[in-house]
């Protein structure tokens, strides 16, 4: 029988469907979900049919399967979460720690470390912004700008890159006070490493942990920039040159708990952990260090961190370690969880 024109059928649609299937494997009672689509315009014979429908979907059990193992693998890493839990954790400073004795305490352990003592040679006056400024001044330079006005800047990076002279970034980040609206980070680096390549003979080289490759990835600041908290995909040193910056660390097994729907990230703030809007972060163990001019923070892959600069900040990040740090080649491709 053919329907009038002003008759529409109801249905459920796709996207609801996907969300019943997505609440079904975290846990939530059919008759919970039949009373939200009730609620939003559906009968409530519809809404018991397209859930017994999904329930007995083979499909669906398909999927219960995969769910099931892979809350075999979080009960592994809450394991160890367990574990951090029986005393404070904290990121302890070693100072001129040797090559072997890192890559043994710390590199194959997967530990944060602050290693002291290891720029004591480097002559603090290069990475004066007054010295800086009068060496590359007139170099066109790449800087993220716009970030007050997007919440979610770090992964929309690509929309907030801007070309000006290097001369007056440096004056910018010098009259700017506290701020986050701006910041040279190496979402910029493709673009700076040709125009600033001088810059990399200032920089320290660290042969007992590093490669001779160079390679490294530059941040200049004003005070109240912010890098939200995520995840590397390689080991990372944060050797700061000049200012301080607070990091805050949360373990990878912590990693169920982060709310990490979206590649690296999560949208638990570092600044102010909202436990109510984020109930599984409460009791997570957030170690925390100032990090001053002239230490290295030694990021392990896959360890949360959130960076506060304190004052103008300047920090080089290297990956180029003398041991294996591919870990990346074995990230899944797709980036939605």
């Amino acid at each position: 029988m053919k329907l009038k024109n002003n008759v529409s059928p109801i249905g459920i649609s796709d996207e609801w469907r996907r969300w019943i299937a997505e609440n079904l494997m975290l846990g939530s009672h059919p008759d919970t979900l039949a009373g939200i689509l009730v609620q939003s315009g559906v009968t409530l014979r519809d809404a018991q049919a397209e859930l017994a429908a999904a329930l007995n979907s083979p499909y669906l059990q398909g999927v219960q399967r995969l769910h099931n193992r892979l809350a075999k693998r979080d009960w592994v890493l809450g394991i160890q979460a367990q574990l951090n839990r029986l005393m404070p954790m904290d990121i302890p400073r070693r100072h001129q720690l040797s090559g072997e004795d890192f890559l043994r305490q710390h590199y194959l352990t997967n530990q944060p470390v602050i290693l002291t003592g290891l720029l004591d040679s480097v002559p603090r006056e290069h990475w004066a912004l007054e010295r800086l400024r009068q060496r590359f001044g007139e170099r066109m330079v790449e800087v993220q700008f716009g970030r007050h006005a997007d919440p979610d800047y770090e992964m929309n990076s690509i929309a907030h890159k801007r070309t000006m002279r290097f001369g007056d970034y440096v004056d910018l980040v010098a009259s700017s006070g506290h701020t986050n609206d701006f910041y040279m980070t190496a979402n910029n680096d493709r673009h700076n490493r040709q125009a600033l390549h001088e810059l990399w003979q200032d920089v320290p080289r660290l042969t007992d942990y590093l490669t001779d490759d160079q390679t490294g990835f530059f941040w200049l600041g004003p005070a109240g920039t912010v890098t939200p908290f995520h995840h590397d995909l390689t080991n990372n040193f944060m050797i700061q040159l000049s200012g301080r910056k607070r990091v805050r660390l949360i373990a990878p097994c912590e990693t169920p708990k982060l709310y990490n729907q979206r590649h690296c990230f999560t949208p638990v703030d570092g600044r102010a952990i909202d436990t109510e809007r984020f109930p599984a972060m409460a009791g997570v163990p957030v170690p925390e260090c100032v990090l001053a001019p002239g230490e290295v923070l030694f990021l392990p892959v896959g360890w949360w961190h959130f960076v506060e600069a304190l004052d103008i900040s300047i920090t080089v990040s290297a990956t180029h370690f003398k041991w294996d740090n591919d870990f990346y080649s074995t990230y899944p491709s797709n980036h939605d969880f």
